[in-house]
């Protein structure tokens, strides 16, 4: 069986689940889902020059309102559950936690203990991160010791 650890910011959608469920053709692959709050990962200047960076500028006036610290717990809960019920409904073995507290530890970890065989970071782009490879993709790939592959997740 294939390992994938899963690092993600949001739930889900159809089209994450069906997009890294067929990665790897017909073999089955096991989930370990690290669900890290969007709010707890970069901070509000940051988020708001992705977002007019994106084009969304009323997203970009609204991160003041994204959930941190200990408010940001039951959303993070509900959408790790809600991705690990769809991975389960494709077929796939999944089980995960919300990550609080240094994510990239957490995630090295992780992959230690269940001898994974890779890293999948599905979030939402990050250009400010990503230009100085300050993303999770970029600093996961010098510290976990297995491929990382960075995903785009989709909207629904």
């Amino acid at each position: 069986m294939f390992t994938s650890v899963l690092m993600i910011e949001k739930p889900l959608t159809s089209v994450d689940v069906e997009f890294v469920t067929t990665l790897h053709g017909d073999e089955t692959v096991s989930f370990i889902v690290l669900m890290q709050p969007r709010g707890d990962q970069a901070d509000l200047l940051l988020r708001a020059i992705d977002d007019v960076a994106m084009g969304e500028l009323k997203e970009a006036t609204r991160e003041g309102d994204e959930p941190e610290g200990k408010e940001a717990r039951e959303p993070a809960e509900l959408a790790l559950e809600h991705s690990l019920r769809a991975l389960r409904g494709a077929g796939c073995e999944a089980v995960g936690q919300v990550v609080e507290d240094h994510p990239l530890d957490k995630m090295k970890a992780v992959v230690d203990e269940a001898e994974a065989d890779e890293v999948i970071v599905l979030t939402a782009p990050h250009y400010v991160e990503e230009f100085f490879h300050r993303d999770w993709a970029s600093r996961a790939r010098h510290k976990v010791g297995v491929p990382v592959l960075k995903l785009f997740a989709h909207s629904e």
